[in-house]
């Protein structure tokens, strides 16, 4: 089990780090907290409004979305430990803390592209971005599946 995070999802849903990207994280079971739905569409609005991405990309990756693997998890504990971590941590708001929580509650690693939380968390030992899982090249029926392009961290 993995948890992914809303920017790992978002360039998966413009098609930028690759559909074929997820191979990376193998078979393993992708979960977010509810709030990766509400982060996902506001980054894509956001790019659309700074014209970083057309409106057309804006609201395909949208419909995306929906078409990602990826199951919806709220422990019990979630938003407590979210705020634990915030604090402890010196941030103002519990949206990346949300992350950290949901993959140290169902002990996992969390793998995220957003730069500053992982050189803020990578000491940790369970934040990793997606270069750093080892990638998948074939699946057991011999089918090679296309290698990850390198996409860099986001300065976000």
């Amino acid at each position: 089990m993995l948890v992914v995070d809303a920017n790992v999802v978002v360039e998966v849903t413009l098609e930028r780090f690759g559909v074929q990207a997820l191979d990376t994280l193998g078979d393993e079971q992708l979960v977010a907290p509810w709030l990766l739905w509400s982060e996902v569409p506001a980054a894509l609005s956001a790019m659309v409004f700074r014209a970083e991405v057309s409106r057309e990309l804006g609201e395909s990756a949208l419909g995306r979305l929906d078409t990602i693997d990826v199951e919806p998890r709220h422990p019990d504990g979630l938003i407590a430990e979210a705020w634990r971590i915030a604090k402890k941590r010196g941030w103002a708001k519990t949206y990346d803390a949300e992350y950290l929580a949901l993959a140290q509650l169902l002990g996992c690693r969390l793998v995220t592209l957003d730069g500053p939380l992982w050189r803020a968390t990578k000491h940790l030992g369970y934040v990793v971005t997606p270069k750093e899982l080892k990638p998948r090249t074939e699946e057991p029926g011999g089918t090679r599946l296309r290698p990850v392009r390198d996409r860099p961290l986001r300065d976000t």
